[in-house]
């Protein structure tokens, strides 16, 4: 089966690994399973600043460069306890189990969204608190 994909005019899309922009506007078929990650899915190191971003970092990387999966593994359980421990809530455990459930079968794509779930969830628990500092 194949995945089609359609790019917007400069952005980004990683396929195993190697980063592509694209050049007007444009649409993709991948024609094999291939780690592929658009542009909105994309994290910078730089991006990666809180617990959740810094979770989602490390998988992000497990799922496109396979090569160091026992540096990203062992990022991603200490950036899991980082994350646990800052969002102690019943509704943050349970995403972060559905996050560890995904990568204990080595599905880091699929890990990704409950990640994104736990940064918009952070996001909004400390908003408040930097809000009034």
């Amino acid at each position: 089966m194949s995945l089609r994909i359609s790019l917007r005019d400069g952005e980004k899309m990683i396929v195993n690994g190697a980063i592509f922009r694209a050049s007007g506007r444009t649409d993709l078929m991948i024609e094999n399973p291939a780690a592929v990650l658009r542009g909105r899915d994309i994290m910078t190191p730089d991006e990666a600043v809180t617990p959740a971003q810094k979770l989602y970092f490390a998988c992000m990387m497990a799922y496109i460069h396979p090569d160091g999966l026992a540096t990203h593994q062992a990022e991603i359980l200490g950036a899991l306890r980082a994350l646990m421990a800052a969002l102690p809530t019943e509704h943050a455990q349970t995403l972060c189990v559905q996050f560890a459930t995904h990568v204990a079968s080595s599905d880091f794509y699929k890990a990704l969204a409950p990640c994104r779930r736990l940064i918009a969830l952070e996001r909004d628990l400390l908003e408040p608190v930097h809000g009034t500092a």
